[in-house]
């Protein structure tokens, strides 16, 4: 039987990647849905985006545009490297792509244009990097971008009393609109959490890939997930992203 499964942010980690994929024993059958941050705090993000891409041409995959996936992406197009984003994984992408050739670089540019904002199933299950803020809904933020940097998201269901029911006065409006919402963005690491998180009708699949946690692949109807080892465990001699 085909399933459907949730990969949180990799962030360059692509033993990782493969290390869960075969834990989950994927097939061709299953389809996969990435949330994101492909990119920015291992070195493995070029042999990563080169398997993506190859990936796609063999079973159904949805790849969700990160904010590090952006940043990467103007990289590419101006060569212009910002501090702030050197300082956040930036760096580890750009020693990487120091010995790539353009044929590859574009390749890889072409897959990172070619990522979706949100993705929404026939279960009116939604799949975003980080959030929404218009009350409306995704398809309406006036700055598409905030769909892969919004935070308010989940620090809301985070804040929430956990006995609220979406019939309550006080249940947020943002949560009625989907039957779940899964996102990354925001790693569970920052409270103390190295496996996936479900608040309200939120699933948090970022694991914390970039510092000290692994990556997860999560079954979106058992809500079965699988985990690699922590991703700093199979790069031993890097430092990953040292700033959240």
């Amino acid at each position: 039987m085909s399933r459907t499964l949730v990969i949180g942010d990799i962030h360059g980690g692509f033993k990782a990647l493969e290390q869960v994929l075969e834990r989950a024993q994927v097939s061709s059958k299953d389809q996969l849905i990435f949330l994101g941050d492909y990119v920015d705090g291992w070195s493995g993000t070029p042999e990563l985006l080169s398997y993506l891409i190859q990936l796609k041409e063999e079973q159904d995959c949805i790849f969700i545009r990160g904010n590090h996936d952006d940043l990467v992406l103007g990289w590419f197009h101006t060569g212009e490297s910002n501090p702030k984003w050197l300082q956040h994984g930036g760096d580890s992408t750009a020693k990487a792509y120091q010995n790539i050739s353009s044929t590859i670089k574009d390749l890889h540019r072409q897959f990172l244009e070619n990522l979706i904002n949100y993705y929404v199933d026939k279960q009116n299950r939604l799949f975003l990097h980080a959030g929404f803020a218009n009350m409306h809904g995704p398809d309406s933020e006036f700055y598409p971008n905030t769909v892969y940097w919004d935070r308010t998201l989940w620090e809301m269901v985070l804040a929430m009393d956990s006995s609220l029911k979406p019939e309550d006065d006080f249940y947020p409006d943002r949560l009625k609109l989907f039957k779940e919402i899964y996102i990354g963005h925001t790693p569970t690491t920052r409270i103390g959490k190295t496996e996936p998180i479900h608040l309200a009708n939120v699933w948090n699949v970022d694991t914390g890939a970039a510092f000290k946690g692994p990556v997860t692949a999560l079954d979106i109807d058992t809500k079965e997930f699988w985990q690699s080892d922590p991703v700093y465990k199979l790069y031993p001699n890097e430092s990953g992203r040292n700033k959240d």
